[in-house]
């Protein structure tokens, strides 16, 4: 797998090629120090995940990120930086990277780099532990376009509360087994594969 780094502390970037070259299945291919060398290192390069700091010199990692997304939809890139703040999140989310993790939270970021390989959504411990309070307001997006019914919505808020299906149940006096089954229905309405991917789509769409 080719990962490309980027982050304005070349200690940090040393750090990290040496932990993820220490992995047989990872190759660094590139480094970089800014946004504007991150644009360019993706075109050359083609990283399968770019592993990119938020706050780094000139444009900052989230705006690198929206430019490189806007002309590679598939682009698969990890936010890795010193900072939970909630703005960040809610950029993050929105932008649509694949992935959001704190520089403390190390032992994570290779098992990370795969899961955003494979197609998955992926945010530190500390990262998902406040998601929950920033989805209390319902948005404004059509959902009712999608064939998505109160019932659905309801049921998709408490999943980006990070309720299980028993306690959804409990909650709209469901049984499990019903839960599932409307799960199962919204997930091919907004044609999405996992609980995760749903908790995200909520957020992006407030």
């Amino acid at each position: 797998m080719k990962i490309a780094i980027i982050d304005d502390d070349v200690l940090v970037s040393t750090a990290l090629k040496t932990i993820l070259e220490a992995n047989n299945s990872l190759c660094v291919c590139a480094t970089g120090t800014d946004g504007a060398q991150a644009l360019r290192l993706y075109e050359t390069h083609q990283p399968d995940v770019l592993l990119m700091d938020i706050r780094i010199k000139g444009m900052n990692g989230l705006d690198a990120s929206q430019r490189i997304l806007s002309r590679h939809p598939q682009a698969q890139i990890l936010l890795l930086t010193t900072f939970s703040d909630d703005e960040y999140i809610v950029q993050a989310l929105k932008i649509g990277v694949k992935g959001y993790l704190l520089k403390t939270d190390y032992q994570s970021i290779v098992p990370a780099l795969f899961a955003v390989c494979n197609g998955q959504t992926v945010f530190g411990r500390e990262i998902i532990s406040r998601i929950p309070e920033l989805l209390q307001k319902k948005g404004d997006f059509p959902y009712e376009s999608l064939g998505i019914s109160e019932k659905e919505y309801e049921l998709i808020r408490l999943v980006a509360d990070g309720l299980n299906n028993k306690e959804i149940a409990e909650k709209m006096f469901l049984s499990e087994g019903t839960v599932r089954n409307y799960l199962s229905a919204i997930l091919d309405k907004l044609e999405l594969r996992d609980r995760t991917q749903l908790a995200v789509f909520y957020y992006r769409h407030l």
